[in-house]
């Protein structure tokens, strides 16, 4: 029982560290009312997910044990009856979390400027005051109508 506890809970721990992480993250982008704690939840809710695919690219020392997921990646030139070769990390998942880091910065920086868009606008931040605004507006615009 200890030893499946080892191989299967503990030695997988960055994986329960980016669901921790992605928690935190999803619980700011939902729970607060202010869109710049929104915009930091999604970024931490992001950062997470970086880093799970990056944990799922590594073979791990052996190819018994592994940091990820088991025989997760294939490892690159192995003979298996010397057990000689080269393990390698597994390239693609880098690439495309690299790629993803662009477009997370990119749709930061888009969220900034939304936020400071609508802060010029409304006055606030705060999504509830923000919507109650939108809905005097509402009311304002049917009336004259």
């Amino acid at each position: 029982m200890m030893e499946w506890a080892v191989q299967e809970v503990i030695e997988k721990y960055n994986f329960w560290v980016a669901i921790v992480i992605m928690l935190i993250g999803l619980y700011a982008t939902i729970a607060k009312d202010n869109l710049l704690k929104k915009l930091i939840g999604l970024t931490i809710f992001q950062t997470a997910v970086f880093l799970f695919y990056i944990s799922l690219a590594d073979v791990g020392m052996e190819l018994r044990t592994t940091w990820g997921l088991r025989f997760g990646t294939a490892p690159i030139m192995w003979e298996e009856g010397l057990h000689k070769g080269y393990v390698y990390v597994n390239p693609l998942p880098h690439v495309l979390m690299l790629t993803g880091i662009v477009v997370s910065a990119a749709t930061t920086a888009v969220a900034l400027a939304l936020v400071v868009r609508m802060y010029e606008l409304y006055g606030t931040i705060e999504e509830d005051e923000i919507l109650e605004e939108e809905m005097k507006r509402r009311d304002v615009n049917a009336v004259a109508n």
